[in-house]
């Protein structure tokens, strides 16, 4: 399952129907951006995005790029927990590819795809990566649903409003999934499995026992991504003050990781106008001029194409690139 996955992604086939379904999300996000710009005063948006200072945009970027560059750290930690030893610089290559490949993938969840296609070129090891890319995935996710739980409970009356059930349910459904997950790799009898599956539960299992051998490197991991989505929740907070958004900071602090956690369904073009109508939704009800809080959702739009357009030329400068890169012909952007 997972190996013959890779296999495809790093030879690819059936070109039509993967740009079909690009086109499809582009147009997913293109229809929802045209919608808001129609339903929303167009003056507030852009003359919003017009009174952000250049040393901001710096700031906020140079910002994203240090976040993103803990983060592929944190996830060769968890590569090594489960065995696989890469350089930092082959792990900051895999994470750049990876987050130009999100300016084209369906969510940015095709980055992580991308990422752990660029280790397993070089070191094979296919589901022992795909566990620690999962891991590292599970682990900002549930930075996020932590983060924005925590604010929550600062905000008052939450519960009484539709954003404070859509995070129970959040909360409750990404639980749910990591544990019933967890407990049928890690106790379901492999023998009674057909023959190809048996062998994948049991390199998963194998995988997974590394890595609760590894106690430490998972809360360190967890540390990490706390940190780093908190982070970006902060660097958002600075766009908005700059557009003159008076919101407090518990309420971004619930808000934006609800929407991007939302943005990570593969229904638009790397979560383009879902996250938008997603944090206008969630911070409606408390009052904050949602033409303002799309406007700071673009411009986040802007800091995450320019941030991966660095990262791409950063992907091929580092060593690496060249040998082999051919095999990945047809991920990403063409």
């Amino acid at each position: 399952m997972i190996r013959s996955f890779y296999n495809g992604l790093l030879n690819p086939s059936g070109e039509g129907s993967k740009r079909y379904k690009l086109f499809v999300r582009a147009g997913v996000s293109i229809g929802i951006l045209v919608a808001l710009l129609w339903w929303l005063p167009t003056d507030v948006l852009l003359n919003a995005i017009a009174t952000v200072p250049w040393p901001v945009w710096t700031m906020v970027v140079a910002g994203f790029l240090l976040g993103h560059l803990f983060s592929s750290l944190k996830w060769r930690l968890l590569l090594t927990a489960v065995g696989v030893k890469i350089s930092v610089a082959e792990a900051i290559r895999a994470h750049a590819a990876g987050l130009f490949a999100n300016l084209c993938l369906p969510s940015v969840v095709g980055g992580d795809v991308v990422r752990a296609a660029v280790v397993i070129r070089d070191h094979k090891r296919i589901e022992s990566v795909a566990l620690g890319s999962l891991a590292d995935r599970i682990n900002d996710s549930f930075a996020l649903v932590l983060l924005a739980a925590l604010a929550g409970m600062l905000i008052p009356d939450l519960a009484e409003i539709a954003a404070g059930k859509i995070l129970v349910g959040a909360a409750l459904l990404l639980l749910s999934a990591v544990l019933a997950i967890f407990a049928f790799v890690r106790w379901f009898p492999a023998a009674r499995l057909p023959h190809k599956i048996e062998h994948f539960v049991l390199r998963i299992r194998d995988a997974q026992n590394s890595l609760i051998g590894s106690p430490g490197i998972a809360v360190i991991a967890f540390l990490m991504s706390f940190s780093i989505q908190g982070g970006f929740v902060l660097l958002n907070v600075i766009l908005a003050n700059a557009m003159g958004i008076a919101a407090s900071l518990s309420l971004w602090f619930f808000a934006w990781p609800m929407a991007k956690l939302i943005a990570l369904a593969p229904v638009s073009l790397g979560g383009i106008g879902v996250r938008e109508v997603a944090l206008a939704g969630l911070m409606a009800p408390f009052g904050i001029n949602p033409a303002l809080v799309v406007a700071q959702s673009l411009s986040w739009q802007v800091v995450l194409v320019g941030s991966g357009l660095f990262a791409g030329l950063v992907a091929t400068v580092l060593p690496g690139y060249k040998r082999g890169m051919g095999k990945m012909k047809g991920v990403g952007c063409d």
